[in-house]
């Protein structure tokens, strides 16, 4: 029987912004409470991500840009764990690497936020922006979606904290701002929200509202320690988002969405492909056994890439993706 190394200390690998210093202390406060005596130590890292704020992250480019540096120190052994936000958690891992765990999600939907005009919202509702409004976000994926509905807005890319993006909104720089309402209501600030933005209006990103652990496949003690951390149903509902988003061979800065639930004990899942401009959305739905999670979202991604998103994400990622390879 292998014998697992055990250690009175652990360091969590995490970036310095302030969600993910909160999902990181909720990890430790977790483990700290499961195993008394423990002691856990944050190290901050600041990643490719969080070093280029003056771009959109889809002019950037490229996978990862907010966890390479992190994996990195886990493959030296200056973090034994580390925690991520699931959505920018791509789908390859380094050798000697792996997603163990997967936290009990929070909401996973868009939120949408209004300034504030005195004690009152300016507009409570997306679809009670006045025509030719500018609406601020970071991602494509809500942009496209909400571009094919209202081509009338103008989207302003946000980069920069929540209290930057949320004073920004405030001093009058944009009309609105569409958030993830997981992040909103982990950092204090749900009261802000007017709206939970039904998944028909704009599809959450995979894994939107989920905590990720990674660490090193062969470290028993740490994998046994964060195994009662994962959450069954999450984990079955994100690894087939995942398994799409795998597919459609997608980063985290391309227009693909997707969201899958289990509903009277089946998988239910929809996924989506926009075009950045919104002027094309392939979206399409599909159901099937939970233990076959992973094969749903292929199939699913393979349905997509037959009904055109294949072109879409060629124009995307300047080049072709065949509906027909393997993933």
């Amino acid at each position: 029987m292998e014998k697992i190394m055990t250690k009175n200390k652990v360091v969590i690998g995490t970036r310095a912004s302030k969600l993910a210093l909160w999902q990181a202390e909720w990890v430790k406060s977790e483990l700290e409470r499961m195993n008394p005596g423990l002691q856990v130590e944050l190290n901050k890292i600041k990643t490719t991500g969080d070093k280029i704020l003056d771009v959109p992250l889809a002019k950037v480019g490229g996978k990862g840009l907010f966890v390479k540096e992190i994996e990195e120190a886990l493959l030296r052994g200056e973090a034994d764990l580390a925690v991520h936000s699931m959505k920018d958690v791509p789908t390859e891992f380094p050798q000697g690497l792996h997603l163990a765990v997967i936290c009990e999600r929070e909401d996973p939907r868009d939120a949408f936020i209004a300034p504030l005009q005195g004690s009152t919202f300016k507009v409570q509702r997306f679809s009670e922006l006045p025509a030719g409004s500018t609406l601020g976000t970071s991602s494509l994926r809500r942009s496209s979606q909400l571009l094919s509905l209202r081509p009338d807005l103008k989207i302003v890319q946000l980069r920069g904290n929540l209290e930057t993006r949320f004073r920004k909104l405030d001093e009058g720089q944009f009309d609105a701002m569409i958030l993830a309402t997981a992040g909103v209501k982990r950092l204090g600030w749900e009261q802000r929200i007017t709206e939970i933005i039904d998944p028909a209006i704009s599809l959450p990103a995979i894994g939107q509202g989920a905590i990720g652990i990674e660490c090193r496949t062969d470290d028993g003690f740490i994998n046994s320690l964060i195994a009662p951390l994962n959450h069954n149903v999450t984990s079955i509902c994100v690894r087939a988002e995942r398994a799409l988003l795998k597919r459609l061979q997608g980063g985290c800065q391309v227009p693909i969405a997707a969201h899958a639930v289990i509903r009277e004990g089946r998988l239910v899942m929809d996924g989506l492909v926009g075009s950045v401009t919104g002027d094309r959305i392939i979206k399409e739905h599909i159901e099937g056994n939970i233990e076959d999670a992973e094969t749903i979202g292929i199939t699913l991604g393979e349905k997509l890439l037959s009904m055109g998103a294949d072109k879409i994400l060629a124009e995307v990622y300047g080049s072709e993706v065949n509906p027909v390879d393997a993933p």
